[in-house]
């Protein structure tokens, strides 16, 4: 029995064949800059033909970035895919019809991400684990006493569009001061370049040129030592330790598991400066509270996407 995990995010769309609890094949294709839900639709069908096509699988899940209704399979919000205007799109139903009928199950990208550390990854063997993923944005997931928490509204675990800082900078999501407009890559990106415009010079402009600011320049501009990636990083770390330590007091958690492009680029440091954020917060100084790297890397959204989709079955 195989399933198809799809992870869609804000620059490619990587998929997985998942069979007797192992991953058999991957591929993966840039994720469309126009066209809206349409393209996004053609693309992952894309993957799953480079996959080997749907005939003989199982299901589909797709671990998508914003708000998801799982119920419905829609995609209520989705600030951080490019050309992606609508709202509450069946992005389910949608794939399902264009590979030919095959079940689709759709979530939250950094769900299915924590579900797959929870699983087989870092967070193995904990009841409780709070899954954090710093990439273009910042997303959140939840597992209490084993299970994966949506909450009433499809938005539990959202840790990036809480408010680190009141007023704050604004969100691409439209809010202000949420943990995201200072730990997401696409909002230091846009921080790194305003400061640039206004006469502070920046590595980190020099070697993005007109192109994206990817984890590998931020990872460039810190080894060089340069000021403006070093205050936005160190914001960074403050905001997210701020948010963790806000979600454990709250639920009394001591595992959390921090994954994502720019935590996977910065590495184990990265994660200990966080966890040191965090603890230095905490209500409860006797907290356990362990902040993890997470294990799974590019894997981790496709494979719990395909855990989703089995597990919904």
């Amino acid at each position: 029995m195989s399933w198809i995990g799809i992870d869609l995010g804000g620059t490619k769309v990587f998929g997985v064949v998942y069979q007797g609890e192992k991953v058999k094949k991957d591929a993966k294709r840039k994720t469309p800059l126009s066209g809206g839900p349409s393209a996004v639709v053609e693309t992952i069908v894309a993957v799953v033909n480079d996959l080997g096509g749907a005939g003989g699988v199982k299901g589909v899940g797709v671990g998508a970035p914003g708000a998801v209704d799982h119920e419905a399979g829609v995609v209520l919000q989705a600030p951080n895919l490019a050309g992606w205007e609508e709202s509450d799109t069946p992005l389910g139903s949608m794939l399902g019809k264009a590979l030919g009928g095959v079940p689709v199950r759709v979530d939250n990208d950094a769900n299915v991400g924590t579900l797959a550390e929870h699983r087989t990854g870092a967070g193995k063997g904990a009841a409780d684990v709070l899954g954090v993923w710093v990439g273009t944005g910042v997303g959140g997931g939840l597992i209490l006493d084993g299970r994966l928490r949506r909450g009433d509204t499809g938005y539990a675990g959202e840790i990036g569009h809480t408010i680190v800082h009141p007023g704050g900078r604004a969100c691409g999501c439209g809010g202000l001061g949420h943990l995201e407009a200072y730990a997401g890559r696409a909002a230091l990106e846009r921080e790194a370049r305003e400061r640039h415009a206004q006469g502070t010079p920046t590595k980190l402009v020099e070697l993005a040129g007109e192109g994206r600011m990817t984890s590998s320049v931020w990872s460039s501009a810190l080894a060089a030592s340069d000021v403006v990636a070093l205050e936005l990083l160190d914001g960074a770390v403050a905001a997210l330790g701020t948010a963790i330590a806000n979600a454990v007091t709250l639920l009394d958690l001591h595992v959390v598991v921090i994954g994502g492009g720019l935590a996977d680029r910065l590495g184990p440091t990265f994660v200990g400066r966080i966890e040191q954020a965090a603890r230095g917060q905490l209500f409860a100084t006797a907290s356990r509270l362990r902040v993890l790297p997470a294990r799974l890397g590019d894997q981790a959204g496709a494979l719990g996407a395909a855990l989703m989709a089995a597990e919904s079955a």
